[in-house]
């Protein structure tokens, strides 16, 4: 019996000759090394101009952001408009508005905090026992930490609670600006946020540190908003003044150790509203 004859894949030539299959030819280094030049200029741009990760050192967001939640910020959306790119969606900020920002007046070069936006331009704001009135009306806010909810810690403050109603104590933390500006904005009890400003607080309004001890938000000193937390880790309160060589590497060895134990599972792609 005659064996069967394998026929060639290959393209043939008029003259019976075989070319080289196209799919077996392989990139040169020179043609790889820019493939990967290309995705690095394009996800560096991405983090540069679009996204930016940031980190949740405090408690002054909880229940809505914990100590570790590491976030995926939107640099885009609340930019100002460009007319190079009208194909981008970009709108002002609105109360409720999760915000990330450069501190006004800080007290270290370029320090970034991520409050809620509670007041705009014109809004007249006070709160009676950490409840906030805007223009008059009480607002249900299901997600903030109120004072006496059995936490000692979280115990009544007349001047934080009553805000601006009451002329801060010697022991509120006022930034020295703030306690003289203060007094200028507040009209018939309410604070008035001017133009081109937001007022900011925190959603654990007895922890946070916010437009009611250092005062408005510059609007261009907003840098996004978060959209949602790609990790989350167990971080202890005290973490973010451990600055020392020694306690950045005692923590680094402990996220690696307890990396799948101490990572809030649940927490992963959790969007930030």
């Amino acid at each position: 019996m005659a064996q069967e004859k394998r026929l060639s894949t290959k393209p043939v030539t008029p003259e019976g000759a075989e070319t080289e299959d196209p799919e077996e030819i392989k990139e040169t280094p020179l043609e790889g090394l820019a493939s990967i030049c290309s995705v690095l200029v394009v996800g560096l741009f991405l983090m540069a101009f679009a996204f930016q990760n940031f980190e949740i050192p405090s408690a002054s967001m909880e229940k809505t952001l914990l100590i570790g939640d590491h976030l995926m910020v939107d640099r885009v959306t609340l930019a100002p408009a460009t007319k190079w790119a009208p194909f981008v969606h970009y709108r002002p900020v609105q109360r409720g508005d999760i915000i990330v920002f450069y501190k006004p007046n800080p007290e270290a070069p370029d320090l970034i905090l991520v409050k809620r936006a509670i007041g705009l331009p014109g809004d007249k704001i006070h709160l009676e026992h950490g409840i906030v009135y805007i223009n008059g009306v009480a607002q249900n806010e299901s997600y903030a930490i109120m004072p006496d909810d059995g936490n000692p810690v979280h115990a009544y403050n007349a001047y934080r609670d009553e805000f601006p109603h009451l002329p801060p104590g010697p022991y509120d933390e006022l930034t020295e600006e703030w306690r003289v500006d203060l007094p200028t904005h507040i009209v018939d009890g309410d604070l008035v946020v001017p133009p081109g400003k937001v007022f900011a607080m925190g959603d654990n309004r007895t922890e946070s540190l916010d437009g009611r001890f250092w005062g408005f938000v510059p609007q261009e000193n907003i840098v996004g908003r978060p959209m949602f937390v790609y990790w989350s880790f167990k971080t202890p309160e005290d973490q973010e003044s451990k600055t020392s060589l020694s306690d950045r590497a005692s923590f680094m060895l402990h996220v690696i150790v307890h990396i799948f134990d101490g990572t809030r599972w649940k927490r992963t792609f959790h969007v930030v509203r």
